[in-house]
């Protein structure tokens, strides 16, 4: 059987390298194929992937370039937003905020005219803006792709999302093709946090019923469309032996004797959240300084998150000697290997929302967090963050203050019980729902070899689609013309355009400074402040224009009623 899967980029196959080996084994013939390069180390584990198996091969998928790409993109980022405008999302302005200023302009200003704050308006927004969305015109270049490849089946990853990605229109091709296609469930939050599906696969793989549930309200996908096959992305941890013994772990991080040790695992926060090393420093100091034993003289071992590099360069939490800032993202053999052994021969988890929560139950370990006001969004303001308090008697061991978390640990400390029970039945409701010795990989391959005769709804295209894409088509035309750039950019794309712009005038400043040979070496320096000096103070006002603009438009949307 030909599989082709579709992916954002390589490092979303790390969540089924077990399957695509599972089907390479069992004879099938699988082309990976990636939108962009990134830089998370992917390649590099597809690239192996495709050494140990013949029948793995990779590629990447053209995208979209004509004008209905660009003007489909505006459009379900429109339809996108319209989610977070639902009640069940006003305990998480994080999320409606992140979507929101993904939207153009003129999308804003369609939701504002159309009422979509309200319910009814919601409803009229939706379907109007759903019914031009199907008008839009497969492509060509895709089908081609597509039929090149001659698939018995073509699966998705992540396919909704936040970002731009052609693979709703591979998605449309492919089921306008005829070729049996599927969504896998890429993550704990895919369903929850990111768009709606509205073209739906002809099959959902999901982790759990949690999951089941999220297709079926959510997305009002069908339930024999659904298959439950666990979360085959952790089956690598379960019935595995660490690497190395605990004191020669400890001696590869760079601590002393052989001491069990906390580890605290780093988040992917959103965008402009307060910084987690600086968090991190602050916890480190509360443990230090908790006055109980033996958790104030505990090594600890602090795991940053791959995303969120960067802000550790000022950061330094390695001053004290019982502390070790260690680990790579897991996606070759040797970090995988550190990064169980880490778990293995950690006494507990702390963090604060993270996937690695997962994987610490697996590993019998005690969770815990904080819930913190200044971590609020990134937590409870998420919907999938209340699956780890809630699902099958919650996860997370959680306090509200730095000093109750600390007496929470202590305890934890000098208990001779080893093995979290909150953990076990988390991994039983939530990772193997099939049961805790069912690995999910061959049911997930099971399930992509049943797709190839599953059940789909074919048919030729609507008249109404043709006849509102003849109507479209003007706008269309129009919606690409430079002239109406300013309307069809989002607050997102204006920021990285200013961004991009300032980084030209800061280009060109320093080439007419440098230049100017003739002037003598304190004038050159004269210039260059004086060139700074200028550059400073035109940013400064249109901050304060930017900032004006925002103030008026909150007061203008207040008084009409758009905004509470």
């Amino acid at each position: 059987m030909k599989i082709l899967f579709l992916a954002r980029h390589y490092t979303y196959f790390r969540t089924y390298e077990s399957v695509i080996a599972a089907l390479a084994a069992r004879g099938h013939q699988l082309h990976l194929a990636a939108e962009r390069e990134e830089d998370l180390g992917g390649r590099e584990m597809v690239e192996r992937l495709a050494r140990e198996h013949p029948g793995v091969s990779l590629g990447w998928v053209p995208s979209r370039e004509d004008a209905w790409g660009d003007f489909a993109i505006k459009l379900r980022m429109t339809i996108d937003y319209l989610r977070y405008l639902d009640p069940a999302y006003a305990g998480a302005p994080k999320l409606r905020a992140r979507a929101r200023e993904r939207v153009p302009r003129i999308g804003l200003w369609l939701l504002f005219v159309m009422a979509a704050r309200t319910s009814t308006g919601r409803r009229v927004a939706r379907a109007a803006l759903t019914a031009c969305e199907r008008a839009i015109p497969r492509d060509a270049k895709i089908d081609e792709y597509l039929q090149g490849h001659a698939a018995d089946v073509v699966l998705f990853t992540p396919l909704i999302g936040l970002v731009a990605s052609p693979q709703l229109d591979y998605l449309q091709s492919a089921k306008g093709l005829g070729y049996p296609t599927a969504l896998c469930v890429w993550s704990w939050d895919h369903l929850s946090s990111k768009a709606i599906l509205r073209n739906v696969p002809d099959r959902i793989f999901v982790w759990n019923e949690t999951q089941r549930n999220e297709a079926l309200t959510l997305h009002g996908v069908r339930p024999e469309q659904i298959v439950v096959t666990g979360a085959q992305c952790f089956d690598q941890w379960f019935d595995r032996r660490p690497s190395t013994d605990r004191e020669t772990f400890c001696r590869k991080v760079g601590l002393t004797g052989d001491h069990p040790f906390l580890l605290y695992v780093c988040s992917a926060l959103f965008h402009g959240s307060p910084s987690e090393a600086l968090f991190v420093q602050r916890w480190i100091r509360a443990v230090r300084t908790c006055g109980l034993e033996p958790l104030a003289s505990i090594p600890i071992v602090v795991r940053p998150h791959p995303a969120r590099l960067k802000e550790w360069a000022d950061v330094n939490v390695t001053e004290d000697p019982g502390v070790r800032l260690w680990g790579r993202n897991p996606v070759d053999p040797d970090a995988k290997a550190d990064y169980f052994d880490s778990l293995h021969h950690s006494a507990a988890v702390v963090g604060l929302n993270t996937s690695a929560f997962l994987e610490g139950a697996i590993a019998g370990k005690p969770v815990f967090t904080t819930l913190l006001p200044e971590h609020y969004e990134n937590q409870e303001g998420t919907i999938h963050f209340h699956y780890l308090l809630n699902v099958g008697g919650g996860l997370l061991h959680t306090a509200t203050t730095l000093d109750e978390q600390c007496r929470q640990l202590n305890a934890t400390l000098q208990a001779t019980e080893q093995m979290s029970h909150k953990s076990r039945r988390f991994v039983e409701a939530f990772i193997r729902p099939r049961g805790t010795d069912v690995a999910a990989s061959p049911v997930f391959a099971d399930a992509v070899e049943a797709l190839r005769s599953a059940s789909r709804v074919t048919g030729g295209e609507q008249s109404s689609h043709r006849v509102l894409r003849g109507v479209m088509a003007p706008v269309v035309s129009l919606a690409s013309h430079r002239l109406a750039e300013p309307l069809m950019l989002s607050e997102h794309e204006r920021a990285i355009v200013a961004r991009q712009r300032a980084h030209r005038e800061r280009v060109d400043a320093a080439w007419r400074v440098k230049d100017a040979h003739n002037l003598s070496e304190q004038q050159q320096r004269d210039a260059r402040v004086a060139e700074r000096a200028r550059y400073k103070a035109d940013r400064a006002a249109e901050w304060r224009r930017t900032k004006t603009m925002k103030r008026f438009k909150q007061r203008l949307m207040k008084r009409i009623g758009l905004i509470s």
